[in-house]
């Protein structure tokens, strides 16, 4: 694993300035016009990508297997004079079912949507403002033995950010957007992982009675855990989306980036939270192309299930670098 995730960072190390702020694919397979343009640019991709394996008598084993993965990135960007203003929309679900008995489970589940106004202060810099969303569409589970435990759901978690700085925007593939007022809400709308205290929230409160060996015989909720969680800090988002590259070797190919930091003034600054995706794409034909996602997460109000207390409930540890990837060739289709 560890060979896996420094060959995956060392590809997109090569694009440095991939580190960009842009909802997945949000222009990874669109050709970017001059920042020129007046008016309305509006379009995005749509994504589909399965595989299948099926075996019968097959002498050195296997399982049967199916997996699906589907992608929605749309841009609604308007320019006029010295305002800019873009919209993003980028939704993502995949699915896995492997053997005969286990159910489907969830290989991808993402909303993310981000708005951005800007106001040309000089020449490619802006005042500007972002409010960004992101959450699921469905529940995430911790899957055991026999059993599954929820640990996420709609809305829980949902992040929401109001942020007010300065964009750089020397070109129309790259923007840094550095915010030292920032909010950050953080949702759990769901009580039971609320209680529970995930992703940050205030966890609930209970009084407990123990008998002479310590073993807890009883137990009153006190308090419920709370379903938000607000911030006050600095944020800088960082943006690289290009598919119009001049040189030969990468004429098919598309990469969009993005990267988010952001540091609670209020406790802890030094431990910084980092989101950082990438998509790099290569187009085969007029339909098919064959694509590489990555997202690391590091947030430290983010605790990671690492095996199960005596009790037989999860056991929650501290903060920890999470990594995804998703790798396939599928059909693509752009408007």
């Amino acid at each position: 694993m560890k060979v896996k995730f420094i060959a995956v960072v060392a590809l997109m190390g090569c694009a440095q300035l991939v580190s960009g702020q842009v909802t997945d694919g949000e222009a990874a397979l669109r050709k970017h016009d001059s920042d020129t343009t007046q008016g309305w640019k509006v379009g995005g991709v749509a994504s589909l990508n399965a595989t299948q394996t099926n075996l019968t008598n097959w002498a050195s084993g296997g399982q049967n297997s199916i997996s699906i993965n589907g992608a929605f990135n749309a841009h609604a960007n308007y320019k006029k004079g010295r305002s800019a203003w873009d919209n993003t929309l980028d939704l993502g679900y995949g699915l896995m079912k492997q053997g005969e008995d286990e159910d489907f489970r969830k290989t991808d589940d993402r909303i993310d949507f981000s708005s951005k106004y800007g106001y040309e202060a000089f020449k490619s810099f802006y005042y500007a403002a972002l409010v960004s969303f992101k959450s699921q569409m469905t529940n995430g589970y911790n899957y055991k033995d026999t059993t599954k435990e929820k640990i996420s759901a709609f809305l829980a978690p949902a992040y929401v950010i109001g942020a007010i700085g300065i964009d750089y925007k020397p070109n129309s593939y790259f923007s840094a957007f550095l915010a030292p007022l920032t909010l950050k809400y953080t949702i759990v709308n769901d009580q039971d992982l609320a209680d529970a205290g995930a992703y940050g929230v205030d966890a609930a409160e209970y009084k407990e009675i123990t008998d002479s060996a310590g073993v807890v015989i009883s137990r009153t909720l006190v308090k419920s855990g709370k379903k938000a969680r607000g911030e006050f800090g600095g944020y800088l988002r960082l943006l690289f989306s290009k598919s119009d590259f001049e040189a030969e070797i990468l004429k098919n190919f598309s990469i969009t980036s993005k990267a988010d930091f952001f540091s609670n003034y209020m406790h802890n600054p030094q431990n910084i939270d980092v989101s950082w995706e990438t998509q790099i794409a290569m187009k085969v034909n007029k339909y098919i192309t064959v694509s590489l996602s990555t997202h690391l997460i590091y947030d430290d109000d983010i605790k990671i299930a690492d095996g199960t207390n005596p009790d037989g409930s999860t056991k929650m540890v501290g903060s920890k670098v999470q990594f995804k990837e998703i790798a396939g060739v599928g059909i693509m289709y752009n408007f």
